[in-house]
């Protein structure tokens, strides 16, 4: 089990989940904790549900069942013992934790004015496990280089949830500011800013990126996405601006202001494909006005991820297929 991890989880499923075999502990992806139900994780593609003994089975009545001790305690752990201090994550619904692992959590929401003022009661945890993929990144990278301009490619990177979205942009963040074997030797490498919302991307702890994304590149830390792109093109004057989970209005305003300043855009959204993308008012706008000139579409195969299609402005289907890659489904970020 990753190592931080172990201090959100009370003992008894700490202890359950240090017992997991090394094949499984390694492949970990999602530890889902419902209270009076059974404890299940996914790993590798698949999922399980986990025993006492730290063993997996395929039967939900087998497995251990976390207690309302074992809730209150893990929310008092992931709040630091202080839940007030957290009430903004309680109501978008998830905490983003050290190592940049996100914490979903459902439970009883109380309204104010119509809207979702926070989550009480809360009795279902989902942790997403994050990890570092070097190199994921390459199968995209050629996509995104214009080599003749010497410049990026505004690109949108479309895939349902847990496909590898955040993986692949945090590595492209990581090549395009540092450059590498792959490469062009014609080009030089750009200065890159992030604008982690949930701090998933780069995993920031005070600040200070805690995963590699690269030698020129800034993050801004836990700021919403629009916001934080107009800071950072106000005041870093990066190259390329990497976004996770693009979908409203003010993200689209955004982007624009970015093409306006002549900075590529690089974004995930969620959607099975192009179609589902022209779909969306918001995303539909981006589309129509050419704000991506490039459309990667990922596609999930058993445990592994790949570029399943690749799209110009114009949503003509690049004629070179993108190889597949063997980034392994992260529980993504």
């Amino acid at each position: 089990m990753l190592e931080s991890l172990k201090n959100i989880l009370p003992h008894p499923l700490k202890s359950a989940v240090e017992r997991l075999p090394s094949p499984i502990g390694s492949q970990l992806e999602e530890l889902r904790i419902r209270e009076g139900r059974p404890l299940e994780i996914g790993y590798g593609g698949r999922y399980g549900f986990v025993t006492r003994e730290g063993t997996v089975a395929s039967h939900p009545a087998e497995a251990m069942r976390p207690t309302n001790e074992d809730c209150t305690m893990l929310l008092d752990l992931l709040t630091n013992h202080s839940v007030y201090s957290f009430e903004e994550e309680l109501r978008r619904g998830y905490i983003t934790i050290a190592g940049g692992h996100r914490v979903g959590l459902a439970g009883r929401t109380v309204l104010g004015q119509g809207q979702v003022k926070l989550i009480r009661d809360i009795s279902s945890f989902n942790i997403r496990v994050a990890r570092e993929k070097p190199d994921s990144g390459l199968p995209v990278l050629p996509l995104l280089l214009d080599r003749e301009r010497r410049k990026v490619r505004s690109t949108l990177i479309v895939s349902p949830p847990q496909h590898g979205k955040t993986t692949i942009i945090r590595d492209l963040a990581r090549l395009i500011s540092g450059g590498g074997a792959s490469w062009p030797r014609e080009m030089d490498t750009f200065k890159v800013g992030i604008v982690d919302e949930r701090s998933e991307i780069a995993a920031c702890y005070k600040g200070v990126p805690r995963f590699d994304v690269g030698p020129r590149t800034d993050v801004l830390d836990c700021c919403p996405k629009a916001e934080g792109m107009m800071m950072l093109i106000r005041s870093m004057s990066p190259d390329v601006l990497i976004v996770d989970e693009i979908g409203r209005a003010e993200d689209a305003l955004a982007v624009h202001e970015a093409a306006h300043a002549g900075i590529a855009v690089i974004a995930t959204a969620h959607g099975a494909d192009l179609a589902d993308i022209r779909r969306r008012p918001v995303l539909k706008e981006l589309w129509e006005s050419g704000a991506f000139e490039r459309y990667v579409q990922l596609r999930k195969t058993g445990s592994s991820v790949r570029v399943e299609a690749a799209y110009d402005s114009a949503g003509k289907r690049l004629d070179a297929p993108v190889p597949a890659t063997g980034l392994r489904r992260k529980a993504d970020a």
